[in-house]
C-alpha cells in the first residue's frame, strides 16, 4: 500500500479540543469515531450505538458502517495504523443527536460550531478577515460560556424538558403502532 492509498493525519483545534482529522485519498475528511465520542464526553461504544440507530440509517442507508482506513503513522515502524473513521456529516448528525438527548457537552459544541459557521458567512459577506487562531479562541470562549450557562441551569431544570421529549416520543410510538394516545384500550384489544 502506497502513501497515496492512506489517509493523511493532521491535528487541529476545535475550540479548546485537540483532535486528529484525516484527509482521505479522494480529498474528503474523516474523524475517528472514538474522538467523535470523546469530544462530547462519551465513550466510543456510544458512537457505535448511534451507528446502529434508525437516524443514521435514514441518513446513510441501512448498510452503513464506518470506514476502517489506513493512515500514515510517523511513529510506527512496523505494520500499518488503522482507524474507524466517520465522515463529517455523520459526526455532525451524531453530535446533534446527542444534543437532542440533553448531552450538555454536545449542546455547547453544536451551538458554538453553528455560531461560527454563521459568523464565517457574515464575515465573508462583509469582507472581515480573521485568523484561524482568532476563530479558535472565539470558539473556545463560546464553548466555555455555554458550558458554564448550562451547568448553572443544572440538571434539575433540564429534567422537565427531557421528560417532555420522552413523552412526545412515546406518544408518537403509540400512534405509529395504530393506537390513540391518552385513551384506554378497548375490551377487544385487551382480549387479543
Amino acid at each position: 500500500m502506497t502513501t497515496q492509498d492512506k489517509a493523511q493525519r493532521a491535528t487541529m483545534q476545535i475550540g479548546s479540543l485537540s483532535v486528529d482529522g484525516f484527509q482521505m485519498p479522494d480529498g474528503s475528511y474523516r474523524m475517528s469515531q472514538t474522538q467523535a465520542a470523546e469530544c462530547i464526553g462519551k465513550p466510543e461504544i456510544n458512537a457505535r450505538r448511534f451507528l446502529d440507530s434508525k437516524g443514521i440509517k435514514a441518513l446513510r442507508g441501512k448498510g452503513y458502517t464506518p470506514d476502517s482506513v489506513a493512515i500514515d503513522s510517523i511513529d510506527q515502524s512496523r505494520g500499518q495504523s488503522r482507524v474507524n473513521a466517520l465522515p463529517l456529516d455523520v459526526i455532525s448528525a451524531y453530535w446533534l443527536w446527542e444534543a437532542s438527548k440533553g448531552n450538555q457537552q454536545a449542546i455547547a459544541l453544536c451551538y458554538a460550531l453553528m455560531a461560527e459557521t454563521l459568523e464565517r458567512r457574515f464575515d465573508a459577506a462583509f469582507g472581515v478577515e480573521r485568523s484561524e487562531s482568532d476563530r479558535n479562541l472565539l470558539l473556545a470562549q463560546r464553548l466555555q460560556q455555554t458550558e458554564s450557562a448550562l451547568s448553572l441551569l443544572g440538571e434539575a431544570y433540564a429534567e422537565p424538558d427531557l421528560l417532555r421529549m420522552e413523552v412526545e416520543h412515546l406518544r408518537q410510538q403509540v400512534i405509529d403502532l395504530g393506537g390513540q394516545p391518552w385513551q384506554l384500550p378497548s375490551e377487544d384489544t385487551l382480549n387479543d
